[in-house]
């Protein structure tokens, strides 16, 4: 064959063409609204819930402003098969880590750039429990959501086909469901999961959820199985709302105006929010009019921005007349566990989620501690393997070269394990400013008995599936993954920032839209979930249509699921499920 089958590979991308990948590109110039145009919405943040919300009104017809505060990726320009060129992916910027367990910035939790945290996110897409919706009536501890997980089912329904999520076709744990692109093959490291899950009898699912391609889907190839997922994925293979969702947003007619960092939500004297504040990159402030604001920001940035937006009315910050905003941070315990084995493994051969169980994800009587976790695969590149080596096992110089050079006889394995919410665990402002004179924030993080002894069972069993796969030796680094919580959503005003579609108590066309939202977070990766609240919350906007501009009057009715408004390449691709087609009643 002279020609590839769909023609010759592209040099990156000149003039009018933005690259999304080796075949998927976007023609720009966008729409540009005028400086002092009045839009219909400005949405904070481009990335996992601003990408679909985007996406979503400007697809329904309404005028939308996408600010970023990270760059628009060209991902043939930008993004690198290297560990070390991959950091410009994450949120660097400073902020003050404290309490007696603090966190970890950067490249562990948050994204910088349009598509945000899904640009570099493993893509585990694994849904919520039924329980977890309900934990404090269940089990007495942390706080129930104001929805059921049947309020969200159709929506990860919608989402694993828009993605899509590859996986098998009976997934077992919370609601059993199936999923619509088949699950990829194994790599080493999960093959060492199912021998040391079935040694102990665990059950185990192989090939996802994760919403990487097993097949090829609209002009996005499928997985090649490189293994630099979370170094943002230059095959296009893997979700992100950088090439899932943006494309359509900004053929709909939306505007992303990136490297534009929100400083300051506006309060007019009516009571409602009327634009954001913003400086562009070359240090410059300007003021997007907008008849209703959209925080997309994650778990640290939204609550900051409401915080910098103290103003009379609202001096511990805006729409914080609950004290809550910035209160009840989560992160899950995300202890790597890793083992050596005498076979060659090639940890980097296979996504780094393609494999987990969920078989301790309940509650369980006869534990000392309330929820549980799930074990997952991960598949570290040897710079993040050679700093796991550093903190597991203390190796420096000629000791840590010779865990290098070992490398491929290593797997490892993740724990994700359930942190309740506590309100101590906060976000609140430094002294501190960065480099536009916005104070910082300051982030702090203590653990708690239940949370302790939770993941001490964990790692233990983490380790004992380790052993059982055939590990000679078998080495963990503590860490955290995931944040979320900080402006969570809840029905009573005095205790919750949002309501159930994530409209501000205080302000009535103030909505927040992302992981800050939740108010707890399961033992399961958040993507999927902070994405099928986007969809959610856009179908309720859109059915208020406007009267979200003009009145103060909460309509609760839980609208119609718009599924004509997905991406136009989501229907009639993949393998078609039952549990899919009962669902969209097809």
């Amino acid at each position: 064959m002279k020609k590839p089958l769909l023609g010759s590979f592209e040099p990156p991308a000149a003039g009018n063409k933005h690259m999304l990948g080796a075949l998927q590109h976007i023609h720009l110039p966008m729409r540009r609204f005028k400086e002092l145009e009045e839009v219909d919405y400005v949405i904070v943040g481009v990335g996992s819930a601003g990408g679909v919300l985007l996406q979503r009104l400007a697809r329904a017809g309404f005028n939308v402003v996408g600010l970023e505060a990270g760059p628009f990726w060209d991902t043939e320009r930008d993004w690198v098969s290297d560990e070390a060129g991959s950091h410009d992916l994450y949120w660097e910027d400073p902020r003050v880590t404290g309490g007696t367990d603090p966190l970890a910035f950067g490249s562990n939790n948050c994204g910088k750039g349009v598509g945000g945290g899904s640009v570099h996110w493993a893509a585990f897409t694994p849904r919520l429990h039924p329980s977890d919706f309900e934990i404090y009536t269940r089990d007495g501890v942390g706080t129930d959501w104001p929805i059921t997980y049947e309020e969200i089912r159709p929506y990860y329904e919608q989402l694993e086909l828009e993605m899509p999520v590859a996986g098998p076709a009976y997934y077992p744990w919370g609601h059993p469901h199936g999923y619509p692109y088949g699950p990829h093959p194994m790599g080493g490291v999960g093959n060492a999961l199912i021998r040391g899950c079935s040694a102990l009898d665990i059950p185990v699912c192989i090939g996802g959820p994760v919403a990487i391609l097993s097949g090829s889907h609209g002009d996005r190839p499928h997985c090649i199985y490189r293994g630099f997922c979370i170094q943002g994925c230059k095959v296009g293979a893997k979700a992100s709302t950088l090439i899932t969702h943006v494309p359509d947003a900004l053929h709909s007619g939306a505007e992303i105006r990136d490297n534009s960092m929100a400083a300051r939500v506006s309060l007019g004297k009516d009571g409602r929010v009327n634009g954001v504040h913003y400086f562009d990159k070359d240090g410059r402030e300007h003021f997007q009019r907008a008849k209703s604001v959209i925080l997309c920001g994650y778990a640290i940035e939204t609550p900051r921005l409401l915080l910098n937006s103290a103003c009379p009315g609202f001096e511990l910050g805006l729409a914080n007349s609950s004290d809550t905003v910035g209160r009840y941070l989560m992160a899950q315990a995300g202890t790597v566990v890793l083992g050596r084995f005498d076979q060659l493994v090639r940890m980097y051969k296979a996504p780094p989620a393609h494999a987990l169980t969920e078989e301790f994800y309940e509650t369980d009587p006869k534990n000392d501690f309330a929820r549980g976790f799930a074990i997952q695969t991960v598949g570290p590149l040897p710079a993040a393997f050679g700093k796991q080596m550093v903190s597991a096992k203390k190796a420096w110089g000629w000791g840590l070269r010779r865990e290098m050079m070992d490398y491929n006889h290593w797997a490892s394995f993740g724990l994700l394990g359930e942190i309740l919410p506590w309100p101590e665990n906060r976000v609140t402002l430094a002294d501190e400013k960065d480099r536009f004179g916005l104070p910082i924030a300051h982030v702090s993080f203590n653990l708690h008995e239940n949370d302790k002894r939770l993941i001490k069972a964990a790692t233990q069993k983490t380790i004992e599936v380790m052993h059982a796969a055939g590990a000679t030796e078998v080495v963990h680094e503590a860490r955290y993954a995931h944040l979320v919580g900080a402006a969570r959503m809840g029905s009573d005003p005095r205790t919750s920032v949002v309501d159930k579609f994530g409209r501000s108590h205080d302000i009535a066309n103030l909505f927040i839209c992302d992981g800050s939202i939740m108010p707890t977070q399961g033992s399961a990766n958040p993507g999927l979930t902070i994405q099928a609240l986007a969809a959610r919350t856009a179908d309720y906007l859109i059915s208020q249509a406007r009267t979200i501009f003009t009145g103060s009057k909460r309509d609760m009715t839980t609208p119609p699921i718009r599924r004509e408004l997905a991406p136009p390449d989501t229907w009639g691709k993949g393998v078609p499920r039952f549990t899919h087609l009962l669902s969209a009643g097809r």
